[in-house]
């Protein structure tokens, strides 16, 4: 392995309603992504959707943009800076919308391996950046049950623990897909959580699994996190502790959509606090793991 080409999702360059439009254009146009027909969705993606989404969605991102940027970018940046102080090797980043774009970043690369950072296998997202590779590049496809993923995850809660103190139930939030295009990924989230909370040691009734970030009126894999949060504050429960074990790098689902909306609606529904375990981001268990992980495809 000559070098590693690291890809996340993307984001738009600015909190801003013109750059959030431009990144959902290209985003909501991938097939992958949205799986209607061309001549169905395109005029309603830009007659409809985008124009309406476009400033809401600016101001979510606004809620969480930093002096250095998007989060998204700037933890997957150092995780990739990370990486190639430990393994000794050329790596560089890209994300399949937006920039830095994967095929600027690959030109740059010699014999490169390519790691989605998606855990989680699902053709929407580890399957699109499959399709924009060259058949001649390597790519990892999944690391849903990685031991060294799980152990960085296990890393993570332990030290919120330690830090925040811990609550009754770790809720595990994992980002949804309609049910009909769902594939095995459901099963691999599940048992990424089932790891997790052996992992810890966790008993049944201290974790549970959910789904985010619905889009649509489809069907989504259940239950909702969102609905879950309320309906446990509704029972009683005073503190969640809530963990994205499928975004490797915090963003706008777990930062804007967790921290805030969904704590907002705990807190309405008779929480007290919803504290939301950080992503894996660069911390140094889940840069030893991407290593490990990175060593599965060979170039």
């Amino acid at each position: 392995m000559k070098s590693i080409l690291l890809v996340n999702l993307g984001t738009p360059a600015a909190p801003t309603a013109r750059a959030v439009r431009e990144y959902l254009a290209e985003f909501l146009s991938d097939p992958r992504v949205v799986p209607l027909p061309r001549w169905l969705w395109l005029p309603l993606l830009h007659g409809v959707v985008l124009p309406l989404r476009a400033g809401q969605s600016a101001h979510k991102y606004a809620q969480i943009w930093t002096s250095a940027g998007s989060p998204l970018a700037v933890h997957t940046a150092r995780m990739a800076q990370r990486l190639a102080e430990q393994a000794n090797l050329p790596v560089a980043y890209a994300m399949r919308y937006g920039e830095p774009a994967i095929a600027s970043a690959l030109a740059r690369l010699e014999n490169p391996v390519v790691v989605p950072l998606y855990p989680q296998y699902a053709e929407s997202t580890t399957g699109s950046v499959i399709d924009v590779l060259p058949r001649s590049v390597s790519a990892v496809r999944g690391f849903h049950d990685h031991p060294a993923y799980i152990a960085a995850l296990a890393a993570s809660v332990r030290r919120h623990w330690a830090e925040r103190g811990r609550g009754l139930m770790l809720v595990m939030s994992f980002h949804g897909l309609p049910q009909r295009t769902a594939g095995d990924y459901e099963r691999e989230c599940r048992t990424t959580a089932a790891l997790l909370a052996r992992a810890l040691a966790l008993r049944d009734a201290e974790w549970c699994v959910t789904f985010q970030s619905r889009f649509g009126y489809a069907r989504w894999l259940e239950p909702y996190t969102e609905r879950t949060l309320v309906e446990l504050a509704s029972a009683g429960l005073r503190r969640a502790d809530v963990m994205c074990p499928g975004f490797v790098a915090d963003c706008l689902e777990t930062l804007e959509e967790i921290a805030i909306r969904a704590q907002a609606k705990f807190r309405d529904a008779g929480g007290e606090s919803l504290e939301l375990v950080p992503c894996l981001n660069d911390s140094p268990q889940w840069i030893a793991a991407l290593a490990e992980i990175s060593a599965r495809a060979s170039p």
